[in-house]
């Protein structure tokens, strides 16, 4: 039963326990969603309440009766309350959406026995705590993962590099502290050499029996997706995209150097954070990078030579940092709009004012030579000043505590005076008898 997009209202009605799927999404329907377990049954396998106004907490004792829901899209409405523990129940759920509601609490543990999970999306509530490790351990099937717009805080867990078919890994919006794992270069969904498609998400639906393939690749459901310093709603072509997006939260320390072999991705985002550092020379590796957002950070250097070899690079943020230096010249980079690199007072070169005569490597040169200079000439001034010294009073000593060097040195110096004497008078006659 489809009845999407039509503007209807009111309260839900009572529908025949026979169907397995109800999409009522996209309409103007008010109340709570109880009357879900009036109607539970193991024939269901796709409820779609999205884009209603329904209020109200979640049931925690019919998600039992639900044997076989593949796809339970709840987001868009009013809903609250805590998430209840009974949704792990739903063993066979592979696509859980409840994003732009005011969830609060913490994700339920139960959820972990939900491993045929491939989306998971609870996005734009007010869920707290730690992002639980065992996202990574236990849901392993997830292609897209969207906690952004919550209260998560603490460090990104590392077993997050364990999802291995994660195409969206959307973490933006929240509290989170703590460096980005060097680990992400373990998700080999991300790197290109993987070709895997769209096609990934039927393929638990393909083994369910006769008529479920089609199911699950009209129902599987969305994902809101920050693409391009825009939001965008996808479905069919969820598995065509791969992103991560870590912006506005806390992040501190450097980007990783491994990050740069995910040479797959699509959008990379780690905008507004408190990343220090370099950008990571190696970017120019990621090829198929549309996006790239770095603005608002503390990064620090010259912006690597490297990055004007992306050549679907259509996007690009570099803005608000401590960023130095000239931009590396190509027309890929000097297409941007200058907003790209401002807030970065020691940067210059096309798009932004041209660099001076006297560029910073020419000043760092001329420091050097400066400086070896300064160098050079204090060490001569010490070593000829120490030498005299150490010399003239190495000889006083020598002479004044040791008899028979100084009756040597007495003697040749007696020597030395009789024989210029000596010589000097010779000299002398044989001049007096050639004037003669």
């Amino acid at each position: 039963m489809d009845f999407s997009s039509n503007n209807l209202s009111g309260l839900v009605p009572s529908f025949s326990s026979n169907l397995e799927t109800l999409n009522l999404s996209k309409n103007k329907f008010v109340g709570s969603i109880s009357f879900l377990c009036k109607i539970a049954n193991s024939l269901f396998r796709t409820i779609d309440l999205s884009h209603n106004m329904l209020s109200g907490e979640l049931p925690t004792n019919c998600f039992m009766n639900f044997e076989e829901l593949a796809v339970l899209n709840l987001a868009n409405n009013k809903l609250y309350g805590k998430i209840p523990s009974s949704i792990g129940y739903l063993m066979d759920i592979q696509s859980l959406q409840l994003r732009n509601n005011n969830f609060t609490g913490h994700l339920p543990t139960s959820l972990k026995n939900c491993f045929m999970l491939t989306i998971l999306d609870v996005g734009g509530n007010n869920l707290i705590g730690e992002i639980p490790s065992w996202i990574g351990s236990d849901l392993t099937f997830l292609i897209v993962l969207s906690l952004r717009a919550n209260k998560f805080d603490g460090n990104i867990p590392s077993n997050l590099c364990h999802l291995n078919k994660i195409h969206i890994l959307d973490l933006s919006h929240n509290i989170l502290s703590g460096e980005i794992p060097h680990c992400l270069n373990n998700i080999t969904s991300l790197l290109q050499s993987n070709s895997s498609t769209s096609s990934i998400l039927f393929d638990l639906g393909e083994q369910n029996g006769d008529g479920f393939y089609s199911f699950v690749e009209e129902y599987m459901g969305d994902a809101l997706v920050q693409w391009k310093n825009s939001e965008f709603v996808y479905n069919k072509t969820l598995g065509l995209l791969k992103i991560i997006d870590f912006s506005s939260n806390k992040l501190v320390g450097r980007v990783p150097d491994e990050i740069t072999q995910l040479d797959g991705l699509l959008s990379l985002n780690l905008s507004r954070n408190n990343l220090t550092g370099h950008i990571v020379q190696g970017i120019g590796m990621m090829e198929m990078l549309e996006s790239l957002d770095l603005s608002r950070n503390q990064l620090t250097g010259r912006i690597p030579t490297s990055l004007a070899r992306l050549n679907f690079l259509s996007v690009l943020d570099l803005s608000s940092n401590n960023l130095s230096g000239e931009i590396p010249s190509s027309t890929q980079l000097q297409s941007f709009n200058p907003s790209s690199y401002s807030g970065n007072n020691e940067l210059c070169g096309p798009p932004l004012e041209k660099c001076p005569v006297h560029d910073d490597h020419t000043s760092r040169t001329n420091n050097v030579d400066e400086d070896d200079d300064m160098l050079l000439s204090f060490g001569f001034y010490v070593s000829v000043c120490s030498g005299f010294i150490v010399g003239f009073w190495g000889v006083i000593f020598t002479l004044v505590f040791n008899k028979s060097c100084r009756d040597a040195c007495f003697h040749l110096f007696i020597n030395v005076a009789n024989w210029i004497f000596v010589t000097t008078i010779m000299c002398l006659r044989r001049l007096k008898m050639l004037w003669s």
